[in-house]
């Protein structure tokens, strides 16, 4: 087979365009020529696969039809009236699929615009399919670029289809029969099939990583959700498993390196778990990513559409929801409820220790919601003026530590409920919810506390393990894992800064350990203060549920010794499940 260059160097001679050399006494360069059947004064018909041979490329390419079927039909009545037709191929240059008018069929099979056709360099020469094959890119091959005499009226605009690892996965090509002159005539027929191409790979990333985060992104913000330029997949560890072409342009500084398992962070100032900052929820104006070589572009993340924990018993829970714990039966309760409570307008309060997670539950809640409403988190320690809060745009209004509300808040707060019905309040305490009315007034507390969820502390947590696999993926998909030892530690803390400390613990280890284990010494030393007092009995039972009833695991996340425990659960008149 020829290559690109040898290709190129025999068209150039065979039209005359190579003044130094002589063709037409050229028997060596005739013979390689007729060799390959490469004669542009011969008007050869174009080269049609048999029936078998185009059923077969025609069921590998079953999956790239029915994803770019829907986007070849929106460019076929674009350009319908001026004679286009619309080819796709697949990789090796087959036309797979077809769009054309049919009272032409007879001349638009002559030309080889039809199914079936075979447009590889190889077999046609010069022409927009193969030349987009060999260089990668989108490309006019305008009339008398083509090599062949039977091309020479068609003008051919092609431009590739990459998977979502970024191989050529197709080609998509716009013809004419017969074009005006001017290779600039085809200007915008390169603009829709390019843009097309780029709607083409998104359908087929989204298609393609369903269990994955998916970032896009744009330079302008205005575009973002309904035509971005380009976008990414991510795995739970914030590493790109999926592309498009454009993402390459977009994030990388000379667009030719592969993305594929790279780190996102290594990319921009972004994690995994900054994603939901840039979902409907907030205007697209304010999701603005910072690469690390300082430019700047917008972002719209998209959710897996299912979560990668096991299946739970009680179902599966919308949105953000079924990512927020593991196998804990108490903690699916209140997420269940919680999926319940998302699409309505009732105000919450969530209370829990801190770090335990009541704002990620309060934003998972809010995403539940409608969309294109925009997550106001505030702190109540720092409630800004009347007059700030009155601007607020619709959506969800968080109240981070309502026990923290100043006097003068308090009645700023109430004014604004009272005027605005289009903010619905999630609320959140670090202590008990049946505090908070000493702390409130009384018709504010009432306003605060529709519904009250109540987030477990790590100590009580039955799936300690996937929050930690969770936890350890997102700092190092491939780097140090935890060794028995350093895992049992873990397990036996009583954790009284809950996840935020656990997270801090791993940041830790996950830099000290100098192999691919993490061991006791690459561990931060428990504070004084994960000894806790002598728990009461509600907390005692709660304990002995999160670690299975494992006497010794309770006495060390107790501080206490087993015999200590087996007489308080004697004393307590509590007995392990059956």
């Amino acid at each position: 087979m020829l290559d690109r260059d040898h290709v190129t160097e025999i068209d150039r001679v065979l039209r005359g365009q190579d003044t130094g050399r002589d063709w037409l006494v050229s028997a060596s360069w005739r013979r390689c020529v007729e060799s390959y059947g490469l004669d542009p004064t011969r008007p050869d018909p174009a080269h049609i696969v048999t029936d078998a041979e185009f059923r077969e490329h025609r069921e590998q390419s079953e999956r790239l039809i029915a994803t770019a079927r829907s986007g070849l039909q929106s460019l076929f009545r674009q350009v319908a009236g001026q004679n286009y037709v619309l080819l796709l191929t697949n990789a090796q240059g087959v036309c797979v699929d077809f769009f054309g008018d049919r009272r032409f069929e007879d001349d638009l099979r002559m030309a080889g615009l039809y199914l079936g056709s075979h447009w590889s360099e190889d077999l046609a020469g010069t022409c927009g399919v193969g030349s987009c094959i060999v260089t990668g890119d989108a490309i006019t091959i305008h009339q008398d670029d083509h090599f062949g005499l039977a091309h020479m009226p068609l003008s051919c605009t092609a431009a590739p289809i990459y998977d979502t690892k970024g191989e050529l996965s197709a080609v998509l090509d716009i013809s004419l029969l017969r074009a005006p002159s001017p290779k600039t005539s085809q200007n915008l027929a390169m603009s829709l099939v390019t843009a097309s191409v780029r709607r083409v790979e998104m359908a087929n990333l989204m298609a393609m990583t369903r269990r994955d985060w998916v970032l896009r992104v744009s330079t302008s913000p205005e575009f973002l959700e309904v035509d971005p330029e380009a976008a990414l997949a991510l795995d739970g560890s914030g590493r790109i498993v999926g592309m498009t072409t454009g993402a390459r342009r977009a994030l990388d500084t000379d667009g030719s390196a592969s993305l594929i398992g790279r780190r996102i962070d290594e990319l921009m100032e972004l994690t995994v778990d900054d994603l939901p900052d840039l979902m409907r929820g907030r205007p697209t104006e304010e999701r603005v990513l910072r690469l690390k070589d300082g430019r700047g572009l917008f972002g719209h993340a998209i959710a897996p559409q299912s979560a990668r924990a096991p299946r739970r018993q009680t179902g599966e829970l919308p949105g953000a929801l079924g990512s927020f714990a593991g196998p804990d039966p108490a903690l699916q309760r209140l997420l269940t409820q919680a999926g319940r409570l998302a699409v309505t307008q009732l105000p919450l309060l969530i209370a829990g220790e801190t770090g335990t997670g009541k704002h990620r539950l309060a934003r998972a809640i809010h995403l539940c919601g409608p969309q294109g409403r925009a997550f106001h988190a505030l702190r109540c320690t720092a409630l800004p003026e009347a007059g700030s809060l009155a601007e607020l745009a619709p959506g969800t209004l968080f109240l981070n530590g309502a026990e923290d509300l100043a006097p003068q808040a308090q009645d700023a707060l109430l004014a604004l409920l009272d005027r605005r019905s289009d903010l619905r309040v999630i609320a959140s305490t670090r202590g008990d919810p049946g505090t908070l009315t000493a702390a409130l007034r009384e018709d504010l507390y009432y306003r605060l506390a529709g519904a009250t969820l109540s987030l477990p502390p790590l100590r009580h947590r039955a799936d300690f393990d996937w929050l930690l696999d969770r936890l350890l993926r997102r700092r190092s998909a491939d780097g140090p894992q935890l060794s028995t030892a350093a895992k049992a530690e873990l397990k036996a803390r009583s954790w009284p800064g809950n996840i935020r400390e656990l997270e801090r613990a791993l940041d830790v280890a996950v830099t000290l350990a100098e192999g691919p284990v993490i061991d006791l010494p690459d561990l931060p030393r428990a504070p004084a203060a994960a000894l806790p007092a002598p728990p009461p009995e509600a907390d005692l039972e709660a304990t002995l549920i999160a670690c299975g009833w494992n006497m010794s695991q309770v006495a060390r996340r107790l501080g206490v010794n087993r015999s200590t425990v087996l007489r308080r659960v004697r004393k307590a008149g509590l007995t392990p499940p059956e």
